[in-house]
């Protein structure tokens, strides 16, 4: 599966934004997804994933309570939903794709990524 990550931009501390992950080339109905970000500097880390269904969701305790991830199947695209944002959440952002994955989501070797979006937080 191809993934296009997009909705990254500059906005000020305490804004929002909205990433989207476009998938092509299967369908994502069985495939769980996840964002990762990378900061300069520093390892890629876990953000948020999305079971293939779409019942569970997990988050890294950094986001949780500001970030939500959803997925439209019918559409092959993933949400990220990101409010209250802080300059430290300044990163470019990854999504991920990896079929039925409900194992170790927080590790980096997921099956297929997109190319990453800029997100900017100024203070």
């Amino acid at each position: 599966v191809q993934l296009q990550a997009s909705g990254g931009g500059l906005v000020q501390a305490g804004g929002s934004l909205r990433l989207f992950c476009a998938a092509s080339g299967r369908p994502l109905s069985t495939y769980t997804m996840s964002w990762f970000r990378q900061a300069p500097g520093k390892e890629r880390e876990f953000v948020a994933a999305i079971s293939w269904s779409g019942g569970g969701t997990y988050y890294a305790d950094s986001v949780k309570g500001r970030f939500t991830m959803s997925r439209e199947n019918a559409k092959n695209t993933v949400y990220l939903q990101m409010n209250s944002l802080k300059p430290e959440d300044t990163a470019v952002y990854y999504c991920s794709a990896d079929r039925y994955r409900n194992t170790r989501l927080w590790s980096i070797d997921w099956q297929s990524w997109g190319q990453g979006t800029q997100v900017t937080v100024s203070s």
